[in-house]
């Protein structure tokens, strides 16, 4: 007779890629990789995961920020069931690290949920620092910040052209370090201010839509799968393949099987077993 399996006890998967792994892959001069999924299903982040992809950042559908809010918690469980070994890092609406207090409730809900780290854009150091003592790994974002935050910057713009400007982004992303930031992505900025981040600070630092090697790099699955248009792709964009053109004729060609009877073919299905089937149809008669 069979022994039963025995249950899994373990709250985390040993095989797990968590911000220690992140640490360690800079350290060893090891690049990483790493995907925006937005909002859009956990079977992206599951496929990111069988592809061998070391980190992704999402956050929750949602037509309003609260409704993001509710969401993410459910969409966190979700995700790390299709996908238990990725480092997920969970975006945090703005309401939901107002002040610090709710900000280590919200991330450490996050965390609980399956999340490795989370994403507060443009957190104030206070903050940072609270949720830091707090346990919570912040894998932050500096140059453009994303979302509404942008309109400082007059919209999605490249940032840190002068000088100044790239001291202001330096210090800003040294100080989320010394506050506790375990590591960033820096967005928009040039691969001269890029690079000078990333080898002057100890954690990763991941270019998305930047110059630079840095510590790796982030493409959004818009612009890696061919989501957009060619002719409105942004210059960082690199389309791998055409999933949603590719979709459409997939999805055009089941419609016109369906219509023209090529589909479902023989070997599609079964059939029943004769005698069987003789019994079935003759009881049908009789009864109906």
């Amino acid at each position: 007779m069979a022994k039963a399996a025995k249950p899994n006890l373990m709250p985390m998967s040993t095989q797990r890629t968590t911000i220690w792994h992140l640490q360690k892959m800079k350290d060893e001069g090891k690049l990483i990789s790493m995907v925006g999924t937005g909002p859009c299903d956990a079977l992206w982040v599951a496929a990111c995961e069988q592809a061998g992809v070391d980190f992704v950042r999402y956050t929750a559908p949602g037509e309003t920020s609260d409704q993001r809010v509710e969401n993410m918690f459910m969409h966190t469980r979700q995700i790390r069931k299709m996908a238990p070994n990725i480092c997920l890092n969970a975006v945090m609406q703005s309401s939901s690290y107002a002040d610090k207090y709710t900000a280590v409730k919200v991330g450490s809900t996050l965390m609980q949920e399956g999340a490795d780290c989370v994403l507060p854009m443009g957190v104030t150091n206070d903050t940072l620092k609270y949720m830091a003592d707090n346990c919570i790994p912040v894998f932050g974002h500096t140059g453009c910040l994303s979302g509404w935050q942008s309109v400082w910057y007059g919209g999605y713009k490249r940032v840190g052209k002068t000088a100044e400007d790239a001291m202001k982004i330096f210090r800003q992303a040294y100080e989320y370090q010394e506050n506790g930031m375990v590591g960033m992505t820096i967005e928009l900025s040039s691969r001269e201010l890029t690079d000078a981040i990333a080898k002057k600070l100890r954690i990763p630092v991941i270019n998305i839509a930047a110059g630079g090697a840095a510590d790796g790099s982030e493409l959004v699955i818009y612009d890696l799968l061919g989501f957009m248009p060619v002719s409105t792709m942004p210059s960082h964009a690199k389309w791998y393949r055409s999933f949603f053109e590719d979709s459409i004729k997939a999805f055009g060609e089941f419609d016109n099987d369906v219509k023209t009877k090529q589909y479902p073919a023989q070997e599609h299905g079964w059939s029943m077993d004769e005698r069987e089937l003789e019994k079935f149809l003759n009881e049908l008669e009789k009864k109906y």
